[in-house]
């Protein structure tokens, strides 16, 4: 069998197929070829160009390998028609729905339609998106939504508020929605802005039989993309459980639906009405909350059902046990808009805790760049109830060792025990309207213990590749001498550590901040590794994952130490006894936040910028992102043009801050 995707959907993928006796090929692009599912694949065929939306080199690498299946897994060409065709008309088996059910339901447009026929109601829309907003508004109303008819994930959708902002967005939409899914069709539909996204897992075999598997609520959203998924629903009723599932098989048996598929309903929060969104025919990324409450492998059904298989269970062998949360763990900045993030992963080491699954497509030293989209893993939690299951979630990611590269994590962690989240208040504007912190924030005391920790490893390190008088505890002199000392930076801040040896073994140290007078406090280490601390320092002992990153010598900045406790990882750069000049961040500009490309450059020299105006488009992963001025200010230089390639941190503008203004830049 051929997995026609990549990242975790494949390893997800091959997991169950391995476990049928099934050989499983992969394919990839030359940015993903030392990726694990690469690795893991019992042959992988490299494609060009066109990559993943190739219809045609799929097909000729399913052949190649010596593949007699096909599963397109999620996103790309999982709901293209006439791809599964292509699949079928090369004598392979497709693992999914008919390919005439991919075009009528994969068609957001045709599907709602389809589910008007079978008396489900579906939210206000048009599919003319060249109306002009007046007539947008009395067809529509606004808000409304600009969605791409072929695909989701959260490209190619756009809120708009007012009438004169409709054309822009849907230019955006159809850009957005050709990259990703080949097909720049768009179409308009009402927002509703408190509501909850509620969808039901249905299966159907060759042979008429359906069921549907429960529903999973996927509310709490950024940019219109989940990131917090569970299943049961936190506060659907009994009454409106039962409508949903109903309608989802009334629409699952009008289509003949076969293989796995997801109706997928908005409720409003005011009223509990329901209205029919759309049909994913295909796996869903949340899909493991089902399969954790109902014991089913949903990839070891979607490949029974396509080799002919009946399901042999009916809706009332269906049983349901507990509460699954699923959150998807981003490359990204949550304090930064949600900017997708790139670098390499320099510390990954996922908690093992009980009853936690993680679903990831990247391993330490994974590099994770601008082509395809920032999910790093998915995190998932059972429990006999909802607030176990948070619980044992939000701890998993808190214990989780990871540095390198910017992510939600914290921020994951934070929605998970805030109070209206375990309450049930998780309407699709969640992180709006109670903005969980989207990083940590450490008292004095546990900042003081992580930077001491972090020079005492340094400390042990030192003193374990010492190959003379390597015994003699670090520091020794038969005459008393400074203190040692080791600057460390979070960010922009310096705090210098300074400790001594004692005679019986520990430690004296002081952690000055500049901001005030500290008091040296006493530190034991119980035991040190290559990767790890356990010390007890100011009356607190922690077990500390350390991870170290050699000296960037190139660029003149100090080794880098990713430690993790007291739910966060913290980064620290040790400052270079040596630096290089001329490594400062470029200021007095507009600066790229990560790779990407230019799109569009909305201002020339000599023109007059304010705060927040939006000057420059930047096109990464697969989204556009609309760059602002950082400060008011005069352009006084335009460093690039559009259609240009830029790495992260490059000066796309440079801008004279305005009489008083800040030029911190970026």
């Amino acid at each position: 069998m051929l997995v026609a995707n990549r990242g975790e959907i494949a390893r997800r993928v091959f997991r169950s197929a391995r476990a049928m006796g099934l050989t499983c090929a992969g394919v990839y692009v030359d940015a993903d070829a030392d990726a694990p599912y690469v690795v893991e694949a019992d042959v992988a065929v490299r494609l060009d160009d066109g990559g993943h939306l190739d219809a045609d080199a799929l097909v000729a690498a399913a052949l190649s390998a010596g593949a007699d299946a096909v599963h397109p897994g999620y996103g790309f060409l999982a709901e293209n028609a006439a791809f599964a065709q292509a699949v079928e008309a090369a004598g392979l088996a497709w693992i999914g729905p008919t390919p005439d059910v991919i075009a009528s339901m994969g068609d957001k447009i045709s599907a709602k339609e389809a589910a008007v026929t079978a008396g489900v109601p579906p939210l206000p829309s048009t599919d003319d998106p060249t109306i002009d907003g007046a007539t947008a508004g009395e067809q529509v109303g606004y808000p409304l939504l600009v969605k791409a008819a072929a695909g989701g994930g959260g490209k190619g959708m756009h809120v708009v508020e007012r009438p004169e902002d409709l054309a822009s967005a849907v230019a955006t939409a159809q850009r957005e929605a050709a990259s990703s899914f080949g097909d720049d069709r768009v179409f308009l539909e009402r927002y509703v802005p408190r509501s909850r996204h509620v969808e039901i897992q249905i299966l159907g075999d060759a042979h008429g039989s359906l069921v549907h598997l429960g529903e999973r609520e996927c509310s709490i959203q950024r940019r219109h993309q989940k990131v917090v998924e569970e299943s049961p629903a936190a506060t659907l009723s009994s009454e409106g459980r039962e409508a949903m599932g109903a309608a989802a098989l009334r629409l699952a048996d009008d289509i003949g639906y076969r293989s796995a598929g997801t109706v997928e309903f908005l409720v409003d929060d005011a009223t509990g009405e329901f209205f029919f969104l759309e049909v994913n025919t295909r796996l869903q990324v949340e899909h493991p909350v089902t399969e954790e409450v109902t014991g089913i492998d949903l990839v070891r059904e979607q490949l029974r059902i396509a080799a002919g298989e009946p399901l042999g269970y009916g809706q009332d062998d269906v049983a349901f046990d507990g509460h699954a949360i699923e959150v998807r763990l981003y490359a990204e900045d949550p304090s930064a808009g949600y900017l997708p993030a790139t670098g390499t992963l320099e510390a990954w080491r996922p908690a093992d805790e009980p009853s936690v699954r993680w679903d990831s497509g990247v391993t330490k030293g994974s590099v994770v760049g601008v082509d395809f989209d920032p999910m790093l893993a998915k995190v998932v939690a059972h429990g006999p109830t909802r607030r176990e299951a948070a619980g044992r979630l939000a701890l998993a990611l808190e214990r989780m060792h990871l540095g390198g590269v910017n992510t939600n994590r914290d921020q994951l962690a934070a929605t998970l025990r805030h109070e209206a989240f375990l309450a049930g208040d998780t309407t699709t504007d969640f992180l709006d309207r109670h903005a969980p912190a989207p990083r940590v924030a450490m008292s004095e005391r546990t900042s003081r213990w992580v930077a001491t920790a972090a020079a005492l490893w340094l400390q042990g390190r030192n003193r374990s590749e010492a190959t003379v008088l390597g015994r003699i505890p670090s520091g020794w002199r038969n005459a008393r001498l400074p203190d040692q000392q080791v600057t460390l930076r979070s960010g922009d801040d310096p705090t210098e550590v300074r400790y001594r040896t004692e005679r019986d073994g520990r430690f004296t140290v002081t952690v000055d901040t500049g901001t005030d007078s500290p008091e040296p406090v006493v530190a034991t280490v119980h035991r040190w590794t290559t990767d790890s601390i356990d010390a007890t320092i100011d009356g607190v002992r922690r077990a500390a994952p350390v991870t170290a990153v050699a000296e960037r010598a190139l660029d003149g900045r100090g080794e880098i130490l990713h430690l993790t406790t007291a739910g966060t990882t913290t980064t620290l750069e040790v400052a270079p006894r040596f630096p290089l000049p001329g490594n400062e961040a470029p200021t007095g500009g507009l600066v790229a936040p990560m790779p990407g490309r230019v799109l569009e450059v909305r201002a020339t020299t000599g023109d007059t910028v304010a705060a927040g105006q939006a000057i420059l488009v930047l096109e990464a992963m697969k989204m556009e992102h609309h760059m602002a001025a950082p400060f008011d200010g005069t352009v006084s230089e335009v460093r690039v043009t559009t259609g240009d390639q830029v790495d992260n941190g490059a000066v796309l503008l440079v801008i004279e801050p305005a009489d008083g203004g800040n030029a911190a830049g970026g």
